[in-house]
């Protein structure tokens, strides 16, 4: 198992909250931001950088000055949301390399892509306390993921070279011709499997779909070792994000990096709206989740 070195380890503490448990708002999302933002296709492509940019800040301004961390893009939010004082000194600071979107194999495997140019030396001129990557995997396909673990790989090397914190993320995806019923009867093996691939690729701290059930969760603990491992929300709602900290926590995660269950039917393209709802509703959900995860750690 790899550990954190004195420097990664500043880092880490600096993501986590006073009792220790990571609670990272992620809105470093842009394709998915739009689809929310918009209501048609020739609206998400009339929907700039700089709108998003603006949306992030709002996010950043009323939700993740309520958490130890924010998770932010390189494309939209930053360094905007630094040099225009919208992050609070205290918040800190993951920048995501992961681009938008992905690209196909002919084989129909889906090749990660990344940010041109974000590099651990460039995450640091941008103010980060650190970097995420976020590759797909298919633990039980290994043809699948050559491309993405020499990513992965890149990536952890380029971070270790610069002494700076690198969080990894994994996400999973069914394959051409698979069944839902039987992608999703897959889920708890494909999470325990690509922790086990990030984990012998060098990660050092991990966030990861919720993996399926108390079993599957117990057994990615027991992985990880020392490494950290924070549940992600992949979009669910509110409520079923709850339990899913509730098991995650229980079973050893050490917190929470979470995006759209809090935020995604708080924002519009009217800014008052948005600041409204992320005041008076996302930052309700924030509060309930980090009652959750107090229970558990600390």
């Amino acid at each position: 198992m790899t550990s954190m070195t004195t420097a990664e380890k500043r880092g880490y503490q600096q993501i986590c909250g006073a009792n220790g448990a990571m609670m990272v708002i992620a809105c470093d999302q842009r394709g998915g931001m739009r689809k929310l933002l918009a209501s048609t296709p020739e609206e998400e492509a009339q929907i700039s950088n700089a709108t998003l940019g603006e949306t992030k800040a709002d996010i950043t301004r009323y939700l993740a000055s309520a958490a130890s961390c924010v998770l932010l893009d390189p494309v939209c939010a930053v360094p905007q949301v630094v040099d225009e004082g919208v992050l609070r000194r205290d918040t800190a600071l993951l920048i995501g390399l992961d681009a938008s979107g992905w690209d196909v194999s002919p084989e129909g495997h889906r090749l990660s892509k990344l940010v041109e140019g974000v590099t651990a030396r460039r995450v640091r001129a941008l103010g980060g306390t650190g970097g995420k990557i976020m590759v797909y995997l298919r633990s039980d396909t290994p043809a699948a993921n050559t491309h993405n673990i020499a990513l992965l790989e890149q990536a952890i090397a380029d971070f270790a070279a610069e002494d700076l914190l690198l969080v990894v993320e994994f996400l999973t995806y069914p394959l051409e011709g698979e069944s839902k019923a039987d992608y999703t009867a897959r889920i708890p093996e494909l999470i325990v499997g690509g922790t086990k691939i990030c984990l012998e690729l060098g990660a050092k701290v991990l966030k990861l779909p919720y993996p399926g059930t108390p079993e599957a969760c117990r057994q990615v603990t027991e992985l990880a070792g020392d490494v950290p491992w924070a549940v992600l929300s992949a979009g669910v709602d509110h409520e079923t994000f709850l339990g899913q900290v509730e098991i995650a926590m229980a079973a050893g995660a050490s917190g929470v990096i979470a995006g759209r269950s809090l935020w995604k039917d708080c924002i519009s393209l009217d800014r008052a709206v948005s600041r409204t709802k992320l005041s008076e509703i996302a930052v309700g959900r924030l509060r309930e989740i980090q009652a959750v995860v107090a229970r558990h750690f600390g």
